[in-house]
């Protein structure tokens, strides 16, 4: 028998076509992967939703959390077995991870989306599609969290990042690598991720801001953000977790003033620690309050901190949700 599984088309690259005339690639008035279902059939009991299409520049937390509610509407309703979702490549790393963190469900979800638009050569999203379907029905992918399907390869949501501007396998998972790997015969998965983490929230009402700091970098920025009433900041902090001593001050006026500061390094490999003693270091940016994430990109260490926000507001427990 057929697993039921729920295809949730949110526009992006996948969804578009290029114009002949001038080059340009764009969405339509019709979204051409969705001709494509009935490909699909074979494979599954197929559920299609399309809640909106846009490019992925344009989703918000609104729009994740539309997705989020969809799911959980279909598994209640209509008791799914998995899900697709079909997302803009410059965000799906956000929106995955979103998911990641807000939904309960034990089902597999997975994302996909395509660097190349549909009518062009070599286009890669009614491929991607398929192969993530393909993952979605696989009973080894239950338990796995949120996964993203490119260019026959699985990634956590939490690992994988989008590398390259331009290049099909642009999506990988720097220090750990895919989790799977898809072949004509088979699905394989070589790794599973160790936990899970899920926080159960209905609506994100905080603010919060994603800094990268470099050489000189000093209070200015820090201090606007204090003033113009943000409820956090992320900072891609120098290698393990440094700042330049000029903007220590920005830092302790942010931290007493109650707004959680959290560390993660703009370096793509290793995660922040409090090694350094000097002005501006890692140790003195800890003893200040600073908060340490453990291995996550500037962009998801923002959601965690929005998600964490709207879920608690003990920032001893919002610290420790940063230890996952």
């Amino acid at each position: 028998m057929q697993k039921k599984i729920l295809i949730i088309h949110t526009g992006g690259t996948i969804s578009m076509s290029e114009d002949a005339a001038t080059g340009a690639v764009k969405p339509g008035k019709h979204n051409p992967i969705t001709d494509n279902t009935n490909v699909l059939n074979n494979l599954a009991n197929i559920i299609v939703e399309e809640p909106f299409n846009l490019p992925s520049p344009h989703i918000t937390t609104k729009e994740m959390l539309t997705i989020k509610n969809m799911i959980e509407h279909h598994y209640q309703n209509n008791q799914i077995e998995g899900v697709v979702i079909t997302h803009g490549t410059d965000t799906l790393e956000e929106t995955a991870y979103f998911l990641d963190l807000a939904i309960p469900i034990n089902i597999p979800i997975i994302v996909t989306g395509a660097m190349r638009s549909s009518n062009e050569i070599g286009s890669d999203g009614l491929y991607n599609l398929i192969e993530s379907v393909r993952v979605s029905i696989n009973d080894a992918a239950i338990g796995k969290g949120v996964l993203v399907v490119l260019n026959d390869e699985i990634h956590t949501a939490k690992n994988v990042t989008k590398t390259h501007t331009s290049n099909i396998s642009t999506f990988q998972s720097p220090q750990y690598g895919p989790i799977g790997i898809i072949t004509k015969r088979g699905i394989v998965f070589h790794h599973t991720p160790t936990s899970r983490e899920c926080y159960n929230i209905e609506s994100i009402s905080k603010n919060v801001i994603l800094l990268k700091a470099y050489a000189g970098m000093d209070s200015t920025f820090l201090t606007a953000i204090n003033d113009l009433g943000y409820d956090g900041v992320v900072i891609e902090a120098l290698g393990q977790g440094n700042l330049p001593p000029r903007a220590v001050d920005g830092v302790k006026l942010l931290v007493d003033n109650k707004i959680p500061v959290v560390l993660v390094s703009r370096c793509f490999n290793g995660i922040v620690q409090d090694i350094y003693g000097y002005e501006g270091g890692g140790k003195q940016l800890k003893d200040l309050g600073v908060i340490f994430s453990n291995g996550l990109n500037g962009q998801k260490a923002r959601l965690k901190l929005l998600i964490a926000l709207s879920y608690t507001n003990d920032m001893k427990e919002v610290e420790n949700i940063f230890q996952h």
